[in-house]
């Protein structure tokens, strides 16, 4: 999960020493991309309990129908989120974002939103592969695709070698080539394993069960409203921060990528108690199924708070790896991203932990397949809660960029109440059913 960021946090970082315009267009591109990103991943996540309780009941049959009508789902999704992003690009101009950044961001765009085919692919072989609790060569991929992605945006952003100096396109040309190569070299590894070959060969893939196409999508299309929910509001965020100007725009893109990076690391506990969840779910040992999910818990509230003391202690720091603090043409834009970057660090040390709890608990209910009731919560969380505070505060007479990120932490705290309290409600009535039909 980690490694999906890392390609956004290396884009940012290269691109950012080109000036806080690029910067700043590379955040309104990608606040497009996120939406569709969280569609498409969101939706792809109900392969993994799936395939986890098929796995634990050692039910070889519906593995394999699982995984084909993922993908067939998963592909054609990636082609609609595709066309989606790329025919919703007139929108820019209507946002009352900097004129400069919106001109830069429509290339850039082009090239990345054709790179959500190969992403959203390559999620439906990752959910498959979490759910066989084969979590490495996702791993390995995503490692590949980044060193992919660093070679390809040093020579095409910044002209070496004799390739063409291409700014930000030569950084959409690197994520695009970069997910291509991670889909092909992820579908090799599985096919190396004797376990996952049998899976992931041979498929009819038009030869579809309707039955399997209605559960994968009944489970799919909550768990991508969940994802999209939060997503949309930091999207909203980016062009909230739009509005305040372009420095403000760039910071906001800073700390964002900054704590979506410690984000993923919760986002990969809570596959974690997805896959863990699912397969106690599978063998119906309900108390069990409590205490893996719980000892889960407990580890990414640990991990954030490491997560927000770093982030308290080097807030003024952090900001400055992303600018090009030498550029004294820029010095003045440069320095006034890094203040506002700062601040909104200290508010993100603070969401590190409702963060943390609100996606693992999220894993743990998308594993006992309860989608339904957490899609509402996360809806309420984060657009009758978090985004009017958002809003409100968020205004350059209130408290701007500052006050954008006090409405992500109202959202995300309000989320990891209500799914705690929802999860803690069914497990114990889980378990009481058992108890019950046992005595």
């Amino acid at each position: 999960m980690l490694g999906h960021t890392f390609v956004s946090f290396i884009d940012n970082i290269m691109v950012g020493q080109l000036g806080t315009a690029e910067l700043a267009a590379v955040s309104l591109g990608n606040s497009f991309m996120f939406i569709a990103m969280s569609l498409g991943i969101g939706f792809s996540t109900a392969i993994t309990p799936l395939i986890a309780e098929a796995d634990a009941a050692e039910n070889f049959g519906k593995a394999k129908s699982t995984f084909k009508h993922g993908l067939f789902l998963c592909t054609t999704l990636g082609i609609l989120m595709f066309l989606m992003v790329f025919f919703s690009k007139p929108l820019l101009y209507f946002m009352k974002q900097p004129v400069e950044v919106v001109e830069l961001a429509i290339p850039y765009l082009d090239l990345v939103a054709f790179s959500l085919i190969p992403l959203i692919v390559f999620q439906a072989f990752k959910q498959f592969s979490d759910g066989m609790s084969m979590t490495r060569y996702p791993m390995y991929a995503t490692i590949i695709a980044n060193v992919a992605n660093v070679i390809l945006n040093y020579l095409l952003i910044f002209g070496k070698f004799g390739f063409p100096e291409m700014g930000i396109v030569g950084a959409a040309y690197g994520t695009l080539l970069s997910r291509f190569i991670m889909v092909f070299y992820l579908w090799w590894l599985l096919t190396q394993k004797e376990r996952s070959k049998r899976l992931v060969t041979n498929i009819k893939i038009f030869v579809l069960d309707k039955l399997m196409l209605k559960k994968i999508i009944s489970l799919g299309a909550p768990s991508a409203m969940q994802m999209f929910f939060e997503v949309a509001i930091f999207t909203a965020a980016i062009w909230l921060s739009g509005l305040l100007g372009k420095n403000p725009q760039a910071a906001n893109q800073i700390a964002l990528n900054l704590s979506s990076m410690t984000f993923m690391v919760a986002m990969g506990l809570s596959v974690a108690a997805m896959v863990r969840v699912g397969n106690q779910k599978g063998l119906k040992n309900y108390i069990e199924l409590r205490r893996i999910a719980f000892s889960i818990f407990l580890l990414g509230i640990i991990l954030a708070v490491g997560f927000a003391i770093i982030f308290f202690i080097f807030h003024k720091s952090l900001p400055n790896i992303y600018v090009d603090l030498n550029d004294a043409e820029n010095l003045t834009d440069n320095m006034e991203v890094i203040k506002i970057a700062a601040t909104l660090l200290i508010a993100a040390a603070f969401f590190q932990i409702s963060d943390s709890i609100q996606v693992m608990v999220l894993g743990a209910l998308r594993g006992l397949q309860d989608v339904a009731i957490p899609t509402v919560i996360t809806f309420i969380a984060y657009w009758l809660i978090g985004f009017p505070v958002s809003y409100f505060l968020g205004k350059e007479e209130a408290y701007g960029s500052f006050g954008i990120w006090l409405g992500l932490l109202a959202g995300l705290t309000s989320a990891s109440i209500l799914l705690y309290m929802r999860f803690n409600y069914l497990t114990l009535k889980l378990i009481r059913t058992k108890q019950n039909e046992l005595t």
